[in-house]
């Protein structure tokens, strides 16, 4: 295309654009006529941000900027593509638009922007249901990244985002829980809606929950997405942290919001088994460690499991590595040894407090014991 179909088609933008805005295609035709790229690029990145420019993203891309796509930052140049794919008419649309800008970045000096585009193809490809061809384009995309010494976040950001929302199309919940906060690590929250965030939060705290891999929540407890949880989702919220430090009386006057979500209706079972799991690692947790060897008839006694299902639940925890020691069959007695880190709440930091305390008149008893019984092996 030369200088003058630029030069028409500019010209022609500027006078259909209102009063307020004809100097930014001024600007445009003013850092292309000097081949400023970088300057160029950056004006239209700020262009394309704007919701007036909509309407043009897909002509301004396929006549304007593909004219110099080569000579800009082909990172920058995916981002724009995916401006333009926006207004594409349909999902099938814009697949072939995207996998013919994916096709364009393909080279070796611009990998990072190849999996940047073919992120964007995949998510296409997840929205028309083609669950092969999405996870496809994401294992291709992974081995990619993998290679990378470094890369741009919003490369790992569009990675995960999307991975996140294919398992969880597969409900895969335990592979969507730890993509979904990848995805959060990658970016500023304030670039999510209010109610993006919402649903991210609550969402995360679903998949949590009914994931039967997954009984240590510090991540997300930690993580301040999950602040918008209040409200009508409080409850929610309430649960996580009754999980996390086993509290199983919190745990039944929360239960009744269960209802409320199908997913958590259906892993009724599944999750009165793991709230049993997080009271017996709290019971245990809460003992000194030269304290852990407890009768079956105790544990029944602190997390209200039937007497029967002791054994199968200790064995449970073992296996999961939430502990770790023996169970002595014969005299019904669970000695364990370690106990699997979680996030702490206060009344469980005030707990190690005391602990820590009573460790340290223990020590201070044995120290004054042996300076009196040897006395006179000091004083020889």
């Amino acid at each position: 295309m030369n200088a003058d179909t630029i030069s028409d088609f500019l010209e022609g933008k500027r006078d259909e654009a209102p009063a307020d805005s004809q100097h930014l295609y001024m600007t445009f035709e003013d850092l292309w006529e000097r081949k400023l790229w970088h300057q160029l690029t950056d004006a239209l990145l700020e262009f394309f941000n704007t919701e007036e420019s909509a309407p043009q993203r897909l002509q301004f891309y396929k006549t304007f900027i593909l004219t110099f796509a080569d000579k800009i930052n082909q990172l920058k140049l995916v981002t724009l593509a995916l401006g333009a794919a926006s207004q594409c008419r349909d999902s099938q649309e814009r697949l072939s638009f995207l996998e013919a800008a994916a096709k364009k970045v393909d080279n070796p000096n611009s990998q990072d922007a190849f999996v940047y585009a073919t992120v964007a193809v995949a998510t296409v490809k997840l929205e028309l249901k083609d669950l092969e061809g999405t996870r496809k384009d994401l294992d291709k995309s992974e081995k990619i990244l993998d290679g990378f010494d470094s890369v741009e976040t919003i490369v790992h950001a569009a990675f995960y985002r999307v991975n996140a929302e294919y398992y969880q199309s597969k409900a895969d919940f335990a592979a969507y829980y730890r993509n979904a906060l990848l995805y959060l690590a990658c970016i500023d929250l304030n670039q999510l809606t209010p109610e993006e965030r919402r649903n991210r939060a609550y969402d995360l705290s679903i998949a949590a929950l009914i994931s039967d891999t997954i009984y240590n929540f510090g991540e997300l407890l930690l993580h301040p997405i999950l602040d918008t949880l209040t409200k009508d989702d409080a409850w929610l919220r309430d649960l996580l942290f009754a999980f996390n430090r086993g509290d199983l009386a919190a745990y039944d006057v929360l239960a009744g919001h269960i209802s409320s979500n199908s997913l958590l209706s259906e892993h009724r079972d599944g999750l009165r088994q793991k709230i049993y799991l997080a009271a017996l690692t709290e019971t245990i947790f809460r003992r000194p460690p030269h304290d852990r060897a407890m009768s079956f008839r105790t544990i029944a006694e602190e997390t209200k499991v039937r007497p029967d299902e002791i054994e199968h639940l200790v064995m449970k925890a073992l296996s999961l590595g939430l502990l770790r020691g023996s169970i002595d069959q014969v005299d019904e007695i669970a000695r364990i040894n370690w106990v699997q880190p979680k996030v702490l709440d206060m009344s469980q930091i005030d707990g190690m407090r005391t602990r820590l305390q009573e460790w340290d008149s223990s020590v201070n008893q044995l120290g004054n014991w042996i300076e009196t019984k040897g006395q006179d092996v000091w004083a020889a």
